[in-house]
């Protein structure tokens, strides 16, 4: 590989955060998390969700198979049946995704996503506030587990005197958290 090539690893780590255990041969920091392909049993429940509920857009939509996306990417969400129609989701207690989860960019969006789902009646799991990010919890159609949360910016993160994160120093308390989001939720998003 060319010097011109070269992957630098220098900057291994986007933020402040200080890791616990570093990798022998660290990948590079610029690496992210590009899309989640998903199984399902019905593609129009999990459009109802995801579209319905959610606010996804359709990027692509085939008999067996749907591409969703927030802001234009080719896709952020991809389901399809081509080995799950009609089945059932894992029985509890089986390896496999126990959840993905969706970014918001701000506390107000995520409110509306929280909106969102209390209009629709859709049940959440749980919420929770790690002092990073404060976050929802639920299952969609299909009984994946997703998590919907907004990062506080990163100066606010708690973390220890060496720079690991500390994420049992914050006081929590998540009923004001779920009312503020509510009456976030209730006024307009801007659009991206």
């Amino acid at each position: 590989m060319s010097s011109n090539n070269a992957v630098t690893t220098t900057k291994a780590y986007r933020g402040r955060i200080e890791p616990r255990e570093r990798s022998a041969r660290p990948i590079d920091g610029r690496v992210d998390i590009g899309h989640v392909h998903l199984k399902t049993a019905d593609i129009e429940r999990v459009h109802d969700f995801y579209v319905g509920v959610l606010g996804f857009d359709v990027v692509l939509r085939l008999p067996d198979a749907l591409f969703v996306s927030a802001g234009g990417y080719h896709h952020d969400l991809a389901f399809n049946t081509w080995e799950s129609g009609g089945s059932s989701p894992p029985p509890p207690g089986a390896t496999g995704l126990y959840h993905v989860a969706i970014r918001y960019p701000t506390r107000a969006a995520l409110g509306d996503a929280l909106r969102r789902l209390a209009d629709a009646g859709w049940p959440l799991d749980g919420v929770n506030d790690h002092g990073t990010h404060e976050a929802l919890y639920l299952r969609d159609p299909d009984r994946n587990g997703l998590e919907l949360y907004w990062d506080r910016p990163e100066d606010e993160w708690p973390v220890d005197a060496e720079g690991h994160l500390d994420f049992e120093s914050r006081s929590r308390n998540l009923d004001r958290m779920v009312r503020e989001l509510l009456e976030l939720g209730s006024a307009p998003v801007p659009a991206s």
